[in-house]
Protein backbone atom coordinates (compact mmCIF):
# COMPACT_ATOMS: atom_id res chain seq x y z
CA UNK A 1 0.00 0.00 0.00
CA UNK A 2 1.70 3.19 -0.73
CA UNK A 3 2.46 5.81 1.79
CA UNK A 4 0.22 8.97 1.71
CA UNK A 5 1.87 12.22 0.07
CA UNK A 6 4.10 14.52 2.81
CA UNK A 7 1.82 17.78 3.25
CA UNK A 8 3.90 20.51 2.27
CA UNK A 9 5.48 22.52 4.78
CA UNK A 10 4.40 26.05 6.03
CA UNK A 11 6.23 28.57 4.20
CA UNK A 12 8.26 30.31 6.86
CA UNK A 13 6.91 34.31 7.17
CA UNK A 14 9.51 36.16 5.00
CA UNK A 15 10.20 39.14 7.38
CA UNK A 16 11.32 43.03 6.12
CA UNK A 17 15.04 43.41 6.52
CA UNK A 18 16.31 45.23 9.17
CA UNK A 19 17.37 48.62 8.49
CA UNK A 20 19.41 49.04 12.05
CA UNK A 21 22.52 46.58 12.92
CA UNK A 22 22.04 44.05 16.37
CA UNK A 23 24.61 46.18 17.28
CA UNK A 24 22.56 49.31 17.16
CA UNK A 25 18.96 47.35 18.46
CA UNK A 26 21.34 46.21 21.63
CA UNK A 27 22.22 50.16 21.86
CA UNK A 28 18.89 51.55 21.87
CA UNK A 29 17.76 49.18 24.63
CA UNK A 30 21.07 50.20 26.85
CA UNK A 31 19.95 53.62 26.04
CA UNK A 32 16.14 53.10 27.15
CA UNK A 33 17.46 50.98 30.16
CA UNK A 34 18.99 53.78 31.53
CA UNK A 35 15.80 55.71 31.89
CA UNK A 36 13.88 53.46 33.65
CA UNK A 37 16.02 50.19 34.80
CA UNK A 38 12.84 48.05 35.96
CA UNK A 39 9.65 49.15 34.20
CA UNK A 40 6.18 48.08 34.88
CA UNK A 41 2.98 47.81 33.25
CA UNK A 42 1.17 50.96 33.52
CA UNK A 43 -2.18 49.61 34.21
CA UNK A 44 -3.94 48.51 37.69
CA UNK A 45 -4.25 45.35 38.37
CA UNK A 46 -3.92 42.76 41.59
CA UNK A 47 -3.73 38.95 40.06
CA UNK A 48 -3.61 37.61 36.87
CA UNK A 49 -7.20 37.25 36.54
CA UNK A 50 -7.86 41.15 36.46
CA UNK A 51 -4.42 41.72 34.27
CA UNK A 52 -5.87 39.73 31.69
CA UNK A 53 -9.33 41.98 31.67
CA UNK A 54 -7.37 45.11 32.30
CA UNK A 55 -4.89 44.61 28.89
CA UNK A 56 -8.20 43.54 27.07
CA UNK A 57 -9.89 46.37 28.28
CA UNK A 58 -7.99 48.55 26.86
CA UNK A 59 -8.07 48.09 23.54
CA UNK A 60 -8.65 51.45 21.82
CA UNK A 61 -8.74 53.07 25.13
CA UNK A 62 -5.99 54.46 27.25
CA UNK A 63 -4.51 52.89 30.72
CA UNK A 64 -5.67 56.20 32.43
CA UNK A 65 -8.89 55.57 31.19
CA UNK A 66 -8.84 51.98 31.86
CA UNK A 67 -7.45 51.94 35.59
CA UNK A 68 -10.39 54.95 36.28
CA UNK A 69 -12.93 52.40 34.85
CA UNK A 70 -11.52 49.41 37.06
CA UNK A 71 -11.01 50.73 40.22
CA UNK A 72 -14.20 49.84 41.14
CA UNK A 73 -14.91 46.70 39.85
CA UNK A 74 -11.37 45.23 41.21
CA UNK A 75 -12.19 45.55 44.50
CA UNK A 76 -15.37 43.60 44.23
CA UNK A 77 -14.49 41.37 41.38
CA UNK A 78 -11.37 39.68 41.01
CA UNK A 79 -11.40 36.40 40.53
CA UNK A 80 -13.54 35.03 37.30
CA UNK A 81 -16.17 33.48 39.66
CA UNK A 82 -17.06 37.27 41.26
CA UNK A 83 -16.81 38.72 37.70
CA UNK A 84 -19.07 35.75 36.67
CA UNK A 85 -21.87 36.83 39.66
CA UNK A 86 -21.44 39.92 39.20
CA UNK A 87 -23.28 39.63 35.63
CA UNK A 88 -22.90 41.36 32.59
CA UNK A 89 -24.82 44.49 33.22
CA UNK A 90 -23.21 45.89 36.67
CA UNK A 91 -19.99 45.06 34.13
CA UNK A 92 -20.81 47.76 31.88
CA UNK A 93 -22.44 49.90 34.36
CA UNK A 94 -18.60 50.11 35.36
CA UNK A 95 -16.65 50.63 32.17
CA UNK A 96 -19.41 52.57 30.48
CA UNK A 97 -16.96 55.53 30.09
CA UNK A 98 -13.89 53.42 27.79
CA UNK A 99 -14.53 52.84 24.60
CA UNK A 100 -16.68 49.63 22.91
CA UNK A 101 -18.08 49.16 26.58
CA UNK A 102 -20.76 47.48 25.45
CA UNK A 103 -18.67 44.75 23.84
CA UNK A 104 -16.07 44.51 25.91
CA UNK A 105 -18.61 43.52 29.18
CA UNK A 106 -20.05 40.62 27.43
CA UNK A 107 -16.31 39.32 26.72
CA UNK A 108 -15.10 39.68 30.05
CA UNK A 109 -17.97 37.87 31.35
CA UNK A 110 -17.19 35.40 28.56
CA UNK A 111 -13.93 34.93 29.55
CA UNK A 112 -14.44 34.96 32.94
CA UNK A 113 -16.42 31.94 32.64
CA UNK A 114 -13.81 30.01 30.53
CA UNK A 115 -11.45 30.43 32.54
CA UNK A 116 -13.43 28.58 35.04
CA UNK A 117 -14.88 25.92 33.37
CA UNK A 118 -11.75 25.05 30.91
CA UNK A 119 -8.86 26.02 33.52
CA UNK A 120 -9.96 25.87 36.56
CA UNK A 121 -10.02 29.36 37.32
CA UNK A 122 -6.37 29.69 36.80
CA UNK A 123 -4.69 32.22 34.06
CA UNK A 124 -2.57 29.70 31.69
CA UNK A 125 0.55 30.02 30.70
CA UNK A 126 0.72 29.50 27.07
CA UNK A 127 0.18 32.10 24.32
CA UNK A 128 -2.21 29.94 22.69
CA UNK A 129 -4.37 29.08 25.21
CA UNK A 130 -4.64 32.71 26.36
CA UNK A 131 -5.92 33.28 23.32
CA UNK A 132 -8.85 31.37 22.97
CA UNK A 133 -10.08 33.35 25.74
CA UNK A 134 -12.97 35.87 24.37
CA UNK A 135 -11.69 39.41 23.80
CA UNK A 136 -7.82 37.94 24.50
CA UNK A 137 -6.21 38.34 21.15
CA UNK A 138 -2.02 37.92 20.08
CA UNK A 139 -1.17 41.40 21.85
CA UNK A 140 -3.03 41.02 25.40
CA UNK A 141 -1.64 37.22 25.79
CA UNK A 142 1.81 38.37 25.50
CA UNK A 143 1.05 41.54 27.87
CA UNK A 144 0.26 38.58 30.15
CA UNK A 145 2.52 36.25 29.12
CA UNK A 146 5.72 38.89 29.95
CA UNK A 147 4.20 40.49 33.12
CA UNK A 148 2.82 37.85 34.95
CA UNK A 149 4.83 34.84 33.35
CA UNK A 150 8.08 36.93 32.91
CA UNK A 151 8.45 35.73 29.05
CA UNK A 152 10.12 37.38 26.93
CA UNK A 153 7.16 38.46 24.27
CA UNK A 154 6.77 41.18 22.24
CA UNK A 155 3.09 42.54 22.61
CA UNK A 156 3.10 45.19 19.64
CA UNK A 157 1.07 48.06 20.21
CA UNK A 158 0.36 51.09 17.85
CA UNK A 159 3.10 52.45 19.39
CA UNK A 160 5.76 50.22 19.56
CA UNK A 161 4.80 49.07 15.60
CA UNK A 162 5.25 52.93 15.32
CA UNK A 163 8.79 53.06 16.65
CA UNK A 164 9.73 49.64 15.14
CA UNK A 165 9.21 51.01 11.73
CA UNK A 166 10.31 54.80 12.24
CA UNK A 167 13.24 53.79 14.12
CA UNK A 168 14.01 50.92 11.12
CA UNK A 169 14.59 48.14 14.24
CA UNK A 170 11.68 46.41 13.04
CA UNK A 171 10.05 47.38 9.91
CA UNK A 172 7.07 45.35 8.98
CA UNK A 173 3.72 46.11 7.46
CA UNK A 174 1.45 44.65 9.95
CA UNK A 175 2.15 43.96 13.87
CA UNK A 176 3.17 40.01 13.00
CA UNK A 177 5.63 41.74 11.50
CA UNK A 178 6.83 44.11 13.50
CA UNK A 179 7.10 41.36 16.52
CA UNK A 180 8.54 38.77 14.67
CA UNK A 181 11.59 41.13 13.68
CA UNK A 182 12.05 42.72 17.20
CA UNK A 183 12.26 38.85 18.81
CA UNK A 184 14.45 38.19 15.77
CA UNK A 185 17.12 40.91 17.03
CA UNK A 186 16.33 40.99 20.53
CA UNK A 187 19.30 40.49 22.94
CA UNK A 188 18.72 37.98 25.78
CA UNK A 189 20.01 40.51 28.26
CA UNK A 190 17.16 42.82 27.33
CA UNK A 191 14.47 40.62 27.00
CA UNK A 192 11.72 40.93 30.30
CA UNK A 193 11.93 44.47 29.94
CA UNK A 194 12.35 45.15 25.99
CA UNK A 195 8.74 45.48 25.13
CA UNK A 196 7.15 48.29 27.85
CA UNK A 197 10.53 50.28 26.91
CA UNK A 198 9.21 50.65 23.84
CA UNK A 199 6.04 51.06 24.68
CA UNK A 200 6.97 54.04 27.30
CA UNK A 201 9.28 55.17 24.16
CA UNK A 202 6.24 55.70 21.84
CA UNK A 203 4.06 56.66 24.30
CA UNK A 204 6.26 59.94 26.00
CA UNK A 205 8.56 60.40 23.43
CA UNK A 206 8.50 58.97 20.01
CA UNK A 207 4.33 60.26 19.75
CA UNK A 208 2.79 60.29 16.59
CA UNK A 209 2.10 63.41 15.13
CA UNK A 210 5.23 65.30 16.56
CA UNK A 211 8.00 63.24 18.12
CA UNK A 212 10.23 64.82 20.34
CA UNK A 213 13.68 63.75 18.77
CA UNK A 214 14.88 67.14 19.82
CA UNK A 215 14.83 64.93 23.64
CA UNK A 216 15.26 61.33 22.40
CA UNK A 217 18.18 59.27 24.15
CA UNK A 218 18.61 57.43 20.70
CA UNK A 219 18.04 59.93 18.09
CA UNK A 220 21.60 59.26 16.91
CA UNK A 221 20.72 55.95 16.09
CA UNK A 222 17.26 56.12 14.90
CA UNK A 223 16.65 55.92 11.26
CA UNK A 224 13.83 58.64 11.14
CA UNK A 225 14.31 60.92 8.48
CA UNK A 226 12.61 63.88 9.31
CA UNK A 227 13.38 64.31 12.89
CA UNK A 228 11.69 66.99 14.76
CA UNK A 229 14.21 70.04 15.41
CA UNK A 230 14.41 71.74 19.03
CA UNK A 231 11.52 74.99 19.35
CA UNK A 232 13.98 78.15 19.24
Amino acid sequence: MAKPAAKPKAKKKKLPRLRLSRDEIAQIYAHLQTLDPEPVTELNYSNPFTLVVAVALSAQSTDAGVNKATKKLFRIADTPEKMVALGEDAVRDHIKTIGLYRNKAKNVILLSQKLIDDFGSVVPEDRDALTTLPGVGRKTANVVMNVVFGHPTMAVDTHIFRVGNRTGMAPGKDPLEVELNLLKALPEAYGLHAHHWLILHGRYTCVARTPKCYNCTIAHICKFKDKTPAAK
